[in-house]
């Protein structure tokens, strides 16, 4: 099995035997430490964890660059946690360009959203939540998709055929939630096509001067289960769940206004869950704020971003830890040789007064390595609220990936 997104990648390559010049194979390989500051709650985690990740990619255009062929193949080995150790095809997609519509089809990834600190209209790919608890990380997904870009603004649409499950920790995974999340069993579906549903999305985005907005709409079964059944206990006592997914119709907004150096941003969602026990439930969420950038800090050449986020949900869906938060973080951009940029910030829940800290930095070392680093800390975690299973579970962690 680990060799199999290395043999997809050769025999694409082979399709093009005569004009291997216009492909080309990029990627990286890396390996990753994460280290836990605290002893686990549960006897099977461990306190260090080793991870090797490999993602290579192949592009190749032709017909005068009016279509192309992109792969792009992604496997983690983890140390303890089987459930990391996975594999799966963020792209691979034939897209043709005619007119005054461009048309793609297999499987690929797109992304929807203005905010810094969570993404409420990117409903399109899975979260490949195993990978980060951030969300960032996406599953490729299968679609077609058709676009045309004109004055008046561009439209997408897509055809989502093959649902994918969302990824969870395992067991020995961590950090998790205090219950285990079962995903070698199958999942619920209110849906009675199961996984096979087929999913529906269009996306309008249009400029105005300053001004960048998008309106979308999905329906189709959801990218974030509904609720969990429990089916069975651990070894160590721990529940043991599945996940529900339900049938759902996704209206959502995004936009961004540009003022010199400030950025205000907003993102709103209203969804509509249309099977199972949940049926008839509408919810709403939202997240506000601005991005203010101090361009030549004190006269050097770093940038100083100031991010002020605020999110809102009324929680009829599902029980989110964005409901009532406040999030503040400083960017520094050093515009310097290696690239390095530091995101420094903290969450804090208005109701709980909880408060999750998080900084992020990357630096290029030469030509062909980057060094990246972030540390995630969890504070003031209450009872009954999502982020107290992880109120032992501050980490740090180094990735060094090789780019080729």
């Amino acid at each position: 099995m680990k060799t199999i997104p290395y043999i997809i990648l050769i025999c694409i390559a082979s399709i093009f035997p005569n004009n291997a010049t216009s492909g080309k194979f990029s990627g990286y390989i890396g390996a990753q430490t994460r280290n836990f500051l605290e002893d686990p709650l549960s006897t099977e985690q461990h306190n260090n964890y080793l991870s090797a990740v490999a993602e290579p990619e192949f592009i190749h255009e032709w017909d005068n660059g009016s279509q192309n062929i992109e792969a792009k193949l992604f496997y983690r080995v983890d140390q303890y946690d089987e459930q990391r150790t996975h594999g799966d095809i963020r792209e691979l997609s034939w897209t043709r360009v005619f007119d005054v519509w461009e048309l793609r089809a297999g499987i690929s990834k797109v992304y929807w959203g203005v905010a810094e600190t969570v993404h409420l209209v990117d409903i399109v790919n899975q979260t490949d939540q195993v990978e980060n608890i951030d969300g960032e990380d996406k599953l490729g997904q299968p679609m077609i998709k058709a676009s045309t870009e004109q004055d008046w603004g561009t439209l997408d649409f897509f055809i989502l055929p093959g649902f994918r499950e969302r990824t969870f920790p395992g067991a020995e995974g961590r950090p998790r939630p205090n219950v285990i999340i079962d995903t070698d069993r199958n999942a619920i579906y209110d849906s009675s096509s199961g996984k096979n549903h087929i999913d529906f999305a269009a996306r309008y985005s249009h400029y105005i001067g300053e001004w960048e907005f998008g309106l979308s709409y999905f329906t189709g079964t959801g990218r974030e289960p509904t609720d969990f059944s429990i089916v069975a206990l651990s070894n160590s006592g721990e529940p043991v769940v599945v996940p529900i997914y339900s049938l759902i119709n996704r209206i959502g907004f995004d936009g961004q206004v540009f003022s010199g150096d400030w950025t205000w941003k907003l993102e709103a969602i209203n969804t509509e869950v249309r099977s199972g026990e949940k049926s008839g439930i509408n919810s709403f969420q939202s997240v506000t704020g601005f991005e203010y950038t101090w361009v030549g800090l004190a006269q050097t050449p770093i940038d100083l971003g100031f991010v002020v986020e605020y999110h809102y949900s009324d929680q009829q869906i599902n029980d989110t830890v964005f409901n009532n938060d406040l999030a503040t973080a400083l960017r520094f951009v050093l515009n310097d040789a290696q690239s390095t940029v530091v995101l420094a910030g903290i969450t804090t829940d208005a109701d709980t007064q909880t408060i999750g800290g998080f900084i992020e930095a990357s630096r290029r070392l030469g030509d062909s390595w980057t060094l990246e680093a972030q540390l995630r800390t969890f504070h003031g975690a209450k009872e009954n609220r999502p982020l107290y299973s992880f109120r032992f579970d501050n980490f740090a962690q180094l990735d060094l990936n090789y780019h080729f």
